[in-house]
Order: structure tokens, then C-alpha cells, then sequence
């Protein structure tokens, strides 16, 4: 599956930004899809997932409550809407689709997503 990361931007603190991930190749709506984040400097990190159906999430403590992941498998995409940005939030944001056909919990590692995007930088200033 080929995916595609769009929406990063310069944003102030307390700004809202959306994310997008448009994916191609394989039936999407089949895998669970993630997505990641990767600060400067530092490894890369989990911040959301949902099921291939979209019916259950889960994300990491720092972003609980401020991030909503989202699907569309009409549109092949996944959504990620960041609310109440800080400083702490700019870093590379990637997208990410599971390896396993129709998993059946979330996966969290990074070692569980066999396909990435390319990643679209979020910048959030004090």
C-alpha cells in the first residue's frame, strides 16, 4: 500500500491542524491504521490508531483528549485532527498501515506497520 501524509504546517500554540493520509494499492478498509510522530533528535513515537473498521481508537497519554484519529474507507483516508497544539507536538507526522490483515486489537509498535507514509512536518510555536 502506497500512503500519502498531507496537512503538516506552521501552527501557534493553542492552533488546530488536520492531517490526512491517503492510501492506494490495497484494500484499505481491511487494516488497522496508525500514526506516528518523530521530533528532532528523538525516536519515533505512537500517537493514534483505529481499527480497519474504525470503530475503536487508541492514543498515546500525551495527546489523549487533543487528537481524534478518523477513517474514511469510501475515501481511502485517515484523518488525524490535532486540537490545542503545543511546542511539544512539532515533529515529523507519519502515517501507517498495519501489517496483519483485519488485526483484531490495536497495535502500538511501530514494528507492527509494514507500510509508511512520507511524513509532513508540523511546526507548533510558543
Amino acid at each position: 500500500v502506497q500512503l500519502q501524509a498531507s496537512g503538516g504546517g506552521l501552527v501557534q500554540a493553542g492552533d488546530s491542524l488536520r492531517l490526512s493520509c491517503a492510501a492506494s494499492g490495497r484494500t484499505f478498509s481491511n487494516y488497522n491504521m496508525g500514526w506516528f510522530r518523530q521530533a528532532p533528535g528523538k525516536e519515533r513515537e505512537f500517537v493514534a490508531s483505529i481499527s480497519w473498521s474504525g470503530g475503536f481508537a487508541g492514543y498515546a497519554d500525551s495527546v489523549k483528549g487533543r487528537f481524534t484519529i478518523t477513517r474514511d474507507n469510501a475515501k481511502n483516508t485517515v484523518y488525524l485532527q490535532m486540537n490545542s497544539l503545543n511546542p511539544e507536538d512539532t515533529a515529523v507526522y507519519y502515517c501507517a498501515s498495519d501489517l496483519v490483515f483485519s488485526r483484531p486489537y490495536l497495535p502500538v509498535r511501530p514494528a507492527a506497520f509494514g507500510s509508511w507514509g512520507q511524513g509532513t512536518l508540523v511546526t507548533v510555536s510558543s
